[in-house]
């Protein structure tokens, strides 16, 4: 077995589940606060790589540095994409909240084809030329033989990422508020919770990171276009799955399972497969462990 291949398809796995974590963290916090899956949420990821190539562009038009032009367009991303995420609350759940399940899932779904159109309509169904917008570093001789600045940027951002949201739900007020909302929402308003609020706040946070995810994926691949968000949003939403749904750490290893399984999966058999051997390792999963790795069986309370 050739070492370096085998270090380079790690590499390589650990980028994208770094994307799929960023974008599963969204699906997994709706989940557990409010116990629905957000079906639009993918569409949400596409808009903040097209806010960003947007961003990106204007900027490099009118001069700006390398490092500049990347963190701005970061924050348009995420900034634009966290409305998108609040707009999203506003229109297709929270009308719906009293509602059976089966409508605000409905409600999500279409929201997610009328974002998709919406952005095809405003922008072009082609492949645009995402600019590189992860800076350029020079490697050591043994470590760029098997991956790429890029991916250390990734999996350095995507760790920042993770630890600033670890310390927002177990060290701040609104992230304390969060985990109550998600233990009991009616006990939590009775405390004087305002759980709308908090909801509204979730999304948003889970759009900015999906975001960051778009902005970094699309300046890894070098291109986007309007159906990006339906492929990343289910693969996402089965690491969200795969780890345990409603679980944040069970969302980042579920992402890392994912991208790792299609990594070597096409490394080693073919790219051909890659999705056979993602999906099928979901289905095991869920046969000997229903609710997911880190998951939790819990009651339904009647």
């Amino acid at each position: 077995m050739n070492l370096s291949y085998l270090l380079e398809m790690l590499f390589s796995g650990l980028t994208r589940g770094s994307i799929y974590a960023l974008i599963a963290l969204g699906y997994t916090m709706v989940y557990g606060i409010i116990g629905l899956i957000n079906f639009a949420h993918g569409e949400i990821y596409m808009i903040g790589a097209f806010t960003a190539f947007i961003t990106a562009t204007v900027l490099d038009i009118h001069g700006f540095p390398a490092a500049a032009v990347f963190v701005l367009a970061a924050l348009a991303a995420a900034v634009w994409a966290g409305a998108y995420g609040f707009t999203v609350e506003r229109l297709a759940y929270r009308p719906l909240r009293a509602a059976p399940r089966l409508s605000p899932l409905i409600s999500a779904i279409g929201m997610s084809i009328f974002l998709q159109n919406y952005v095809l309509l405003a922008q072009t169904p082609d492949f645009l030329a995402f600019p590189e917008l992860i800076p350029f570093f020079e490697l050591p001789e043994a470590l760029a033989a098997v991956t790429g600045p890029s991916d250390l940027v990734i999996l350095a951002i995507t760790a920042a990422a993770m630890a600033a949201l670890t310390w927002l739900i177990k060290c701040t007020r609104l992230g304390k508020a969060m985990r109550a909302t998600a233990q009991d929402q009616i006990m939590a308003q009775l405390l004087g919770i305002n759980s709308s609020r908090v909801i509204s706040a979730t999304f948003v946070i889970g759009s900015a990171l999906a975001a960051l995810g778009g902005l970094l994926i699309a300046s890894h691949v070098g291109q986007i276009n309007v159906s990006i968000g339906f492929l990343a949003g289910i693969k996402a939403f089965t690491a969200a799955v795969l780890g345990g749904i409603g679980s944040i750490p069970g969302a980042v290893l579920g992402s890392f399972i994912l991208g790792l399984t299609e990594a070597f999966a096409a490394g080693y058999v073919s790219s051909d497969y890659e999705d056979v051997f993602a999906f099928s390792l979901l289905v095991l999963i869920l046969i000997f462990r229903p609710a997911g790795i880190l998951g939790k069986n819990t009651p339904e309370k009647v």
